[in-house]
Order: structure tokens, then C-alpha cells, then sequence
């Protein structure tokens, strides 16, 4: 099996808007597998295979309570993709910072 880093996981589960609503609706406390399937209109088995992708993020943690499955949000924050979008935003700060240079050693050449 392929292993992925931490980050393509997080990307991953993110990439769905089912996914992401997940999270948003457990950010207000946790969920039964039922609660969440509700207000998306997804089945059971539908919004297992989604938590199943955000646990193996480490986004999301479950565990049984009685005869359901009660979900919460998991250990990982997102610091890993929130230093790869930082990291981005340093290289287009820097583009940005060379392109103004030119600008201004070009101001003024009739070319």
C-alpha cells in the first residue's frame, strides 16, 4: 500500500465540500454518525466511507457509545497545511517584490 505524508492526507479530505461540512458541523461539538448524515441527505454507509477518510487524517476520532458511533474532532490540526500555504504566500511576497524591483528599474526606458 502507498504510503502518503500527512499533508496529501490532510489535502485529500479537505478536497471534499461533504467532508468540510463534516468538520464545520463537529467544530460545534461532536455527532452520532446519524446527526451528521442528516442535514446532508447522504446514507449512513455514505457518511461512513467520509469519516473513514477524515479519521485517516487524524481530522476526525470516533468511538462507540452504546450501539452508535459518536464522532468528534480528531488530535491534528491543520498547522501542517497552514505552513504549506505560508510558505507559498513567502515565494509570491517574493515574485511580487522582484517584480516591483523591474518596474522600477525599467520606469522610464523608452523601450
Amino acid at each position: 500500500m502507498v504510503q502518503y505524508p500527512p499533508i496529501d492526507r490532510t489535502l485529500a479530505a479537505l478536497a471534499d465540500p461533504t467532508r468540510r461540512g463534516i468538520l464545520e458541523r463537529l467544530g460545534c461539538g461532536s455527532a452520532t454518525i446519524s446527526e451528521l448524515a442528516e442535514p446532508f441527505g447522504i446514507s449512513l454507509t455514505g457518511i461512513k466511507k467520509h469519516v473513514r477518510v477524515l479519521e485517516e487524517a487524524e481530522l476526525v476520532s470516533t468511538e462507540k457509545v452504546g450501539r452508535a458511533r459518536r464522532c468528534s474532532l480528531g488530535p491534528r490540526r491543520l498547522d501542517d497545511v497552514q505552513a504549506w500555504i505560508e510558505m507559498y504566500g513567502r515565494l509570491l511576497d517574493q515574485r511580487l517584490d522582484r517584480f516591483g524591483e523591474l518596474l522600477e528599474r525599467t520606469k522610464g526606458d523608452p523601450r
